[in-house]
């Protein structure tokens, strides 16, 4: 734990102007990012005597090494760098909103000739445009069958529209009038286009004046004794409002709005979002949080509309914001909303009317959310905490294993040899630092020696990660003061303008990223027996480190085995600790096996022109479609290999010395019937 003051800057080094500040710990990841209109006043508030802080900003400063701060013009400026830091590096102390699920969007891909309407999960593209999100995808399709009767957009994938369009057939949509049929002609471009931007706007909220339109018409046609075509204007009237009953209007004014509550405990907050388009919830949305970090209620609104809007723009910010609480600075969000929209944004929170009534539908939902995350959460933290316990007792340990990096070696009879380490923290999977290995040091098959080699790599990186940070040195430091800069020593790993309160500090190219080996884990774990621990466990006594523990779990029996143990450890079938060393090397198996089969997949289908430097994918298949296959390729002369466009002289050499070389010295024979296999098209024939 680090004494703050160890770090604290002088006050004359901070300036009193607006900034965004980081707070790093000594492995010089970014572990807190916060903004404030006076840097001075707001740094000083952590370096107060640690009993008067809050538990949270205490763990954090103790944790912290040293602080650097960038200075900006305006508060909205601030506002948007902390945004884009916390995006970026994923502090830990900072409020992170997670989405309990991947909400459905109903999208229509405005970017292509023949707009398609679909249901679409994860992160927004350019070029489409979205409505929702919804609870369940169900809802948006039940909807859009409902709306293709009177805007027959395309709903197919680009494989079918294709194939319809080769074939001059449209599917069964384009047969039963719910597709218009772009496919085969049956309307141009132009007016598809227009049938999507109806659809577009129908469901943006302007449904009253199409209605009304469709209704006009409708009379028109009885009035004119077209009744067979007012019948079915009645029918796509009633369609639409059916549609439109399935979102139910809350605002009798035709209000854009999102609403936006928020239910909080000591602990945990959820927050919930209502999107209101044209007076009717057209999405609804939420997130929980570990509350890591000293915040009220205004504070958890500002992240919930940081995360919310950071990366939206246009229309999708809406006109208002309602929300329960302002933020600390409310004229800067409100500035920050309106660059992001393009046009004014009102926040504020609903005092009277329907809009306070609907607020307090959204508290209710979200002190829902609250209850049901802490239920489901409270069994998953008491089994975790049981399973790491039981590991800590079993193998002897003095804490718990909060880091467990798990190793497996994959191969196919000695050929494409490859490692995997998956890593789990607090007993869930962090697949962002899992990594791969290629084994260098040898060939064929040896499962010992290649665990050897894959755990001496990585702790090897770890060394030199802890070297290069400065975490230990190899000769003793200088004990004597060193006098501290006027202004601060300049990180050139930093934003220009950036400066670090730590003068003891050497400068650094570091970015706060975290590292792919600079943690060291307080277990590995093998997929094996007594062998690969020892092999494990003599890699990491040739580099000095023996601060973490090694175990090693048997696929026969379940058998847990340690270094210089003649007897294995025996777990309980019912032990939540063995259960949980089961999914950490069956995650490892999976993902070793997973990167083998891709190696040996991808050395399969290379073939001798793969040895041609600087033959691209587009020139080989040239070759082969102007030849017919490699077989006629291989007899061709250098004069014939050069009448292929984009083929010169050179290449061709190097084609034709490639394919003499790779040549089989005798046919092939398929042993079972007897016959001659020849090559064709990179492949064989018989």
């Amino acid at each position: 734990m680090a004494d703050p003051s160890s770090y604290r800057p002088k006050p004359g080094q901070i300036p009193d102007s607006p900034g965004v500040y980081k707070f790093r710990d000594e492995h010089r990841r970014v572990i807190y990012v916060g903004k404030a209109k006076n840097l001075r006043q707001r740094l000083a508030n952590y370096f107060q005597d640690l009993a008067a802080l809050h538990p949270r900003t205490r763990t954090m400063v103790t944790t912290a090494a040293s602080v650097e701060w960038t200075v900006v013009s305006t508060e909205v400026e601030a506002l948007q760098l902390e945004y884009s830091w916390i995006k970026e590096f994923d502090p830990r102390f900072n409020v992170k909103y997670r989405d309990d699920k991947s909400y459905p969007y109903l999208a229509v891909t405005l970017d292509e000739e023949f707009p398609r309407v679909q249901v679409m999960r994860g992160a927004k593209k350019k070029g489409v445009r979205y409505f929702g999100p919804y609870g369940h995808a169900w809802a948006i399709r039940e909807t859009v069958d409902l709306m293709l009767r009177v805007f027959p957009v395309r709903t197919c994938s680009a494989g079918v529209f294709k194939n319809a369009a080769r074939t001059g057939r449209p599917c069964l949509l384009g047969y039963i009038g719910k597709c218009s049929a772009p496919c085969v002609g049956r309307v141009t471009p132009e007016e598809h286009r227009e049938l999507a931007d109806d659809f577009c706007d129908f469901m943006a909220g302007r449904t009253g004046t199409y209605i009304r339109r469709l209704e006009k018409d409708m009379m028109a046609a009885a009035e004119e004794m077209e009744y067979e075509r007012a019948a079915r204007l009645r029918d796509d009237v009633e369609a639409l409002k059916r549609a439109m009953e399935k979102s139910a209007v809350v605002l009798a004014d035709a209000t854009d709005a999102d609403l936006i509550a928020v239910a909080e405990d000591e602990l945990e907050a959820a927050v919930q979002i209502f999107h209101v388009r044209g007076g009717r919830v057209r999405g609804q949305r939420g997130w929980v949080t570990d509350k890591v970090e000293n915040v009220d209620t205004s504070g958890l609104v500002e992240h919930a509309l940081q995360q919310l809007y950071g990366e939206e723009t246009g229309d999708s910010v809406p006109k208002e914001v309602l929300v329960p609480a302002l933020p600390e600075d409310p004229d800067a969000v409100s500035q920050w909303l309106a660059g992001r929209r393009g046009s004014q944004v009102s926040l504020r929170i609903p005092q009277r009317g329907d809009k306070k009534d609907l607020m307090a539908t959204v508290q209710r939902n979200a002190q829902q959310a609250l209850g049901l995350h802490k239920t489901k959460r409270a069994s998953d933290l008491t089994t975790r905490s049981r399973a790491l316990e039981e590991i800590a007792e079993a193998l002897g340990l003095d804490t718990a294993p909060l880091r467990i990096e798990c190793f497996d070696i994959s191969h196919l009879q000695g050929d494409d040899v490859v490692a995997s380490m998956v890593v789990f923290e607090d007993g869930l999977a962090r697949k962002g630092e899992y990594r791969r290995f290629q084994i260098k040091g040898f060939e064929g098959q040896d499962d010992v020696r290649s665990m050897h080699e894959v755990i001496g790599r990585r702790f090897k990186r770890y060394l030199q990660e802890k070297e290069r940070t400065g975490e230990w040195e190899e000769t003793p430091a200088p004990t004597g003061p060193v006098p501290a800069p006027q202004n601060g020593t300049t990180d050139p790993g930093a934003a220009s303008g950036t400066t670090v309160a730590d003068p003891d500090a050497e400068p650094r190219e570091d970015d706060g990223r975290p590292k792919r080996f600079a943690y060291p884990p307080q277990l590995v774990v093998v997929d094996g027996g007594q062998p690969q621990v020892a092999a494990a466990k003599r890699a990491l006594d040739e580099l000095g480190i023996d601060d973490i523990a090694v175990c090693g779990l048997a696929k026969r029996l379940e058998e847990v085995w340690l270094p210089d143990d003649d007897d294995p450890v025996v777990l309980p079938r019912s032990s939540e600790g063995l259960y949980l060393l089961q999914r950490v090397r069956d995650e490892a198996h999976r993902f070793a096996i997973t990167y083998q089969r891709a190696k040996r997949a991808k050395r399969i289908r290379s073939g001798p022109l793969d040895a041609v430097a600087g033959l691209g994918e587009t020139r080989k298949q040239a070759l082969i479609k102007h030849f017919g296959s490699v077989k006629k390729l291989r007899q061709a002369t250098i004069d014939e290999i050069c009448e292929v466009p984009g083929i010169g002289r050179r290449t061709a050499e190097s084609v034709a010395v490639a394919l003499a070389s790779a040549a089989p010295a005798a046919p092939a024979v398929n042993t079972a019937t007897g016959e001659i296999i020849e090559e064709d098209d990179g492949g064989t024939t018989t």
